[in-house]
């Protein structure tokens, strides 16, 4: 006998399920230039994709936390994936030459990607704590509360670094009862706990697995940081931002910014 069909959502369809009239119908260019169209779902993109890692990470996070590491890999690899994708969506924009770019600029006014309020919860959610960025979010109270929360909150490596003291590697106690919202400061004691770890990989291969994870997450980040530097000095070159930063200065600045600096100096004395 076979079973009765699912007609509950039989009325479903393609465009209704992922609201494309409301999707497409979001992009408002301000000018009358061809490539603003093209700047506009760049960032959109973007935007999306970051919505996504938000999700994924607290989905790893959650994991971690409970001590569940390897399920956690996977939410890892996948926000490595999206960065990848968002790292080569730089490739596009760089066909916007610097005269398409300059003829819709004006309209832009203040904004700037360096107001994103999804890419300064990832980095907080990672440990890259900056209390600076609530100010541009004054005006939007829900994204003002993610952003506070996401300082507020324990990070991705808080939480590693948490599974490594519960597995007996000694993580000095001013590491773990730090005061999360503060940027995290390398510590030695940090490092050699990892040094135990990547010194003896099968015994920790969990943590081992999951400090490579974090890495790739760091790694991706500088890469598109570096992209970004790239991109940015071939289309305005070395003028200021648009948000008021100092352009490309500011841009190769950030890419001294590490999430896990121990995981990053213990290669030297391995």
């Amino acid at each position: 006998m076979t079973a009765p069909a699912d007609t509950s959502r039989a009325d479903i369809t393609y465009a209704g399920y992922l609201s494309l009239d409301d999707l497409l119908a979001a992009q408002h260019p301000l000018s009358d230039e061809h490539d603003e169209m093209l700047f506009v779902v760049i960032h959109q993109t973007k935007e999306l994709w970051l919505k996504q890692i938000l999700h994924e990470v607290a989905q790893a996070q959650a994991l971690v936390r409970a001590g569940d590491l390897v399920p956690a890999y996977k939410s890892l690899a996948r926000v490595s994936r999206i960065q990848a994708v968002m790292t080569m969506s730089w490739d596009i924009l760089a066909t916007m030459t610097p005269a398409d770019y300059l003829r819709f600029r004006g309209v832009l006014g203040s904004s700037s990607g360096f107001q994103s309020d999804q890419f300064r919860r990832f980095e907080a959610m990672l440990g890259l704590k900056d209390a600076r960025f609530l100010k541009f979010h004054t005006e939007r109270p829900e994204a003002l509360a993610a952003l506070q929360a996401a300082i507020d909150a324990p990070s991705l490596y808080d939480d590693a670094l948490a599974q490594l003291a519960a597995a007996g590697l000694p993580v000095p106690a001013e590491v773990l009862n730090r005061d999360v919202s503060q940027p995290y400061e390398p510590s030695q004691g940090v490092e050699d706990a990892w040094l135990e770890v990547y010194r003896d990989t099968t015994r920790w291969w969990p943590l081992y697995q999951l400090a490579e994870k974090l890495v790739d997450l760091d790694d991706a980040l500088l890469t598109w940081r570096h992209k970004h530097v790239v991109t940015v000095e071939r289309i305005i070159g070395r003028r200021r931002g648009t948000g008021g930063t100092e352009g490309v200065a500011y841009l190769t600045e950030t890419l001294q910014r590490r999430c896990f600096p121990e995981l990053w100096s213990l290669r030297t004395k391995l």
